[in-house]
Parts: structure tokens; C-alpha cells; sequence
């Protein structure tokens, strides 16, 4: 019988009995999974939310992925658009046995329709959302042209490290800047998907930089995210008005940034997926 979740997290000392019951009655009125709400608190890191999950279910965990390109053979046995939407990536075939990373060990249905479509039996390995759905771009849509997600953070360096290191395990390519005019630059060279930027950064301030971004017609549709001591609701206000994608209010949870990276490129993506595929010539 699988120990709840909650008890885990308690029995093991990484939460506290009032934590679980405060992450429980915020579960009963979002309807949010357990794991998630915890993270969202900020009491669990998400290598501690693997580590209780591979304990509940009795799987083995992958905590990182590697980046080299699986051969095509191997990525065939699951189909692009299922390893896609789960997401779910295959890393070996040993013994006709298929071991796929997967992040929710709860989609039995998935596992079925893979074991259907291969033929063979699949052994689930746990791995961490964002680094599995990064990964899986990474080897599905390389040869799409679609290589990875680049993120440009316009601010203080040391200050940002923890945030920079995160973004790349997730498997972002993360550029930096120490001021807005180092950030214009490499947001002209590089092409951003995305630019994260302080609203005070010295020689060029985050709005300054935005405007510039938005006036040059190849850059015009990146999307920004405004980092800011000043978190009011006015301040808010003025940065979507302004033409900011996000806001995010120092000081600043890593977890939290890369949650709204995540929710912007699920923007970014969808998007991507709406513009019509070029006439053939």
C-alpha cells in the first residue's frame, strides 16, 4: 500500500505537519496536485518532490538528463506527438524492456498505448517536468530546426546566478547582461525567444530596453518579462501597460521565475503552432 504523499514528505523531515495541512487546504480550493502546491510555497524543491514520488510509487528517479542526441531508432519507438504533449522520452531499450522518463507516474493510459504501439514493456523512470518537457524538444524537434530555447537576463549577474542555473537545467540556453545596452545588443544578435530584465539595470533601464526591442521589426515579437524590486500593483499595471508579456516581483523565488519562463513558452509554442506552414514553392 503506497504511503500518501504528505506523510512522506513529513516522516522525512522536509515539511512540518502544519505545512501539509496549510498545502491541503490549498489543495481542497485550487484543486492543485499536492507536489505542486508544496512547490508553489516554496517549502519543496523539485529533486525533493522526485526523490518522495520515485519512494511512493517505487520508481527509479532520473534527476538529470543528458543533452547528447538519442538515435533515431530509439526516439521512433514513441511516437513524436505522444512524447510531445505528455511529455515522456525513451532512454534505452534493454532486455525488451523500454525505459522511458516520465513525470506523472499516475498516466497509466500512456504506458498502455506506448506497450501497444511498440510492442514492448515499459519500465517508467521519474525525471523533474520542466527538464523532461526541455529535453524532449530538445531530441524531437532538433531536426525541425527547432534546437533549444533561448532566455536572456538582463540584470545583475551575481545576483541572478541561482535563477541562471535553473533556467539551464531546464534546458533553456541562457545568455546574460550586465546592463541594458549589453542586453540590446545580445538581444539583436542572439534572438531571445525570450528576455527576462530588471526595470532599474544600469545605462539603459528595462523599459528603455523594451522599447528599444519593440521598435527593431526582427525583434518586435519577443516576449519580455519585467523584474522589479518595486512589487506594487501599480508597478504592475504600468509594465503590462507598458508591454511587458509578465511581471515578477523582487525578491525572487527561482521556482517561481521558471514557472512563469514555462508558462510564457507554452505561449511561445502555441503561437508557433498557429502560424501557417510556408506555401511550397
Amino acid at each position: 500500500m503506497k504511503i500518501p504523499l504528505g506523510q512522506l514528505l513529513v516522516r522525512s523531515g522536509i515539511i512540518t505537519v502544519k505545512t501539509l495541512e496549510r498545502a491541503l487546504a490549498r489543495q481542497a480550493t485550487c484543486g492543485k496536485r499536492l507536489g505542486g502546491g508544496l512547490l508553489e510555497m516554496g517549502v519543496l524543491t523539485e529533486d525533493e518532490l522526485l526523490d518522495a514520488l520515485g519512494q511512493q510509487y517505487g520508481l527509479e528517479t532520473v534527476p538529470r538528463l543528458f543533452t547528447r542526441q538519442l538515435p533515431a531508432e530509439l526516439l521512433a519507438l514513441v511516437p513524436a506527438d505522444l512524447a510531445i504533449t505528455r511529455p515522456l522520452l525513451p532512454l534505452r531499450l534493454e532486455n525488451g524492456a523500454l525505459f522511458v522518463a516520465v513525470s506523472d507516474p499516475l498516466d497509466g493510459e500512456t504506458v498502455a498505448r506506448l506497450e501497444r504501439h511498440g510492442s514492448v514493456r515499459v519500465t517508467q523512470l521519474l525525471c523533474r517536468p520542466g527538464e523532461l518537457a526541455a529535453a524532449v524538444k530538445r531530441q524531437y524537434h532538433r531536426d525541425q530546426g527547432g534546437g533549444d530555447m533561448k532566455i536572456l537576463v538582463v540584470d545583475d549577474p551575481a545576483a541572478m546566478s541561482d535563477v541562471e542555473g535553473a533556467l539551464r537545467r531546464e534546458g533553456y540556453q541562457v545568455f546574460t547582461a550586465r546592463d541594458g545596452v549589453e542586453g540590446l545588443r545580445i538581444a539583436f544578435s542572439q534572438k531571445p525567444d525570450l528576455i527576462l530584465c530588471d526595470a532599474a539595470t544600469p545605462r539603459m533601464d528595462g523599459y528603455a530596453l523594451m522599447r528599444a526591442v519593440k521598435a527593431n521589426p526582427s525583434s518586435a515579437g519577443t516576449l519580455m518579462i519585467l523584474l522589479t524590486s518595486k512589487a506594487s500593483p501599480e508597478e504592475e499595471h504600468r509594465a503590462l501597460k507598458a508591454g511587458f508579456h509578465d511581471f515578477i516581483g523582487k525578491p525572487m523565488m527561482t521556482i517561481r521565475v521558471v514557472s512563469r519562463v514555462r508558462r510564457a513558452f507554452e505561449i511561445i509554442d502555441k503561437a508557433r503552432e498557429q502560424q501557417p506552414s510556408p506555401s511550397p514553392a
